[in-house]
């Protein structure tokens, strides 16, 4: 009768380790998934920054342009290169995006800028590069909420506090991209 009891205790106890091992699995790969997602950004966002130096100089060549934009976008760059957490990169990232479009407006009115076939195509590009962004921007979302769920979800997050997994952050645009930036002469 003892070895039975032990039998069924050593066997429930393997039933929850396995049960324990499966959940951490799952968080792990869950938490890998959401580093991934944010290399991509990081990726895309590499490639745009690469472009931005080349609109800055076309901008410069063709006007005597908003010299305060040029520099807030140059250091909106070097600021998010500099950037060592997930929260700092997202913070410069939107000052950037913020100023790219300032640049973008004032340029409508500047009609040696809006012919010049480099700012043109460097334009493009960089549209081109905003949509990946975004798309990038929308995957790396979807893993954070799949895995700050499985943090929060019952009884995976017994597992999580145990190992000290924690929750990640969306990558929400900022405030001012809501608004239409206003160009004044």
């Amino acid at each position: 009768m003892a070895g039975i009891i032990v039998g069924v205790i050593v066997a429930v106890i393997v039933l929850v380790l396995i049960f324990v091992a499966q959940k951490y699995n799952q968080l792990v790969k869950a938490r890998n998934n959401v580093k991934n997602s944010f290399a991509q950004i990081d990726t895309q966002l590499q490639r745009r920054f690469d472009l931005i130096p080349n609109l800055v100089e076309v901008v410069k060549g063709v006007s005597t342009f908003e010299k305060s934009l040029l520099e807030n976008i140059s250091a909106s760059r070097s600021g998010y290169m500099n950037a060592s957490t997930t929260g700092e990169k997202i913070n410069m990232n939107n000052q950037l995006t913020s100023n790219l479009k300032a640049l973008y407006a004032v340029a409508e009115n500047y009609p040696n800028i809006k012919s010049n076939e480099n700012f043109l195509s460097l334009q493009n590009e960089l549209s081109e590069a905003e949509d990946k962004i975004a798309y990038s921007r929308q995957f790396y979302n979807d893993a954070v909420t799949i895995y700050n769920n499985k943090l929060q979800m019952f009884p995976s997050n017994i597992i999580a506090s145990m190992f000290g997994f924690t929750e990640e952050e969306l990558f929400d645009g900022s405030p001012e991209a809501e608004n239409v930036p206003k160009v004044e002469f």
